[in-house]
């Protein structure tokens, strides 16, 4: 783990890319039949506008030290770290040994909704793997709350683990071995990066 990638300059843009592998197969009488591979990663590509050197060389000092595809470093998404829910209290899992498509957890404050929202992004303290939630949920008067999330929990988080839902830092590598830029006047760079989670 080599750091985390400079939030400054800002991005122009970014894509963020869900993949799910699979296997899809028709047969003669068209049925499809369809197989999960069982994992999934977070694709993240980004642009830069054009930057002046002194703004375009950190970016790229950072850039060329992850020597291509060997390093791993953390990137927090531009202008999606805050979620969209509410986040009252200090949510934890509630229960180990837990696997699926949700999540068990406690701590909320009670009878709260919105706690989190379709789209928020969460990970677990003690997981670099990056999940979203897939249905608003609330907490109940226990302050405990069923979170669905995608994809499947890669592994179980343990009793009691903090969930991470401000900045969440996805756990990334560059998707190439080759950080290339370009320069034009006066003196203008433009860049841009693609990673992918690796955690």
């Amino acid at each position: 783990m080599s750091g985390t990638f400079p939030s400054i300059p800002a991005l122009a843009g970014l894509k963020i890319v869900s993949s799910t592998p699979t296997f899809v197969s028709t047969a003669h009488s068209l049925k499809r039949q369809v197989r999960s591979r069982g994992g999934h990663r977070w694709l993240l590509e980004g642009e830069y506008p054009a930057m002046t050197r002194d703004e375009f060389a950190p970016v790229y000092a950072f850039a060329v030290a992850q020597r291509g595809r060997y390093e791993t470093f953390t990137f927090v998404l531009p202008g999606l770290a805050a979620p969209r829910g509410s986040i009252p209290g200090t949510p934890v899992v509630d229960g180990a040994d837990q696997t699926g498509r949700s999540i068990d957890t406690k701590g909320w404050t009670a009878s709260q909704s919105g706690i989190l929202k379709a789209g928020d992004f969460i990970k677990f303290n003690g997981s670099a793997k990056v999940y979203m939630v897939t249905a608003d949920a609330d907490s109940d008067g226990s302050g405990n709350a069923t979170l669905s999330i995608e994809p499947a929990l890669v592994t179980s988080p343990g009793d009691e683990e903090a969930l991470v839902v401000e900045d969440v830092p996805f756990t990334c590598a560059f998707a190439s071995d080759i950080a290339e830029t370009s320069v034009s006047p006066p003196l203008l760079f433009s860049f841009q990066i693609s990673m992918v989670e690796v955690p």
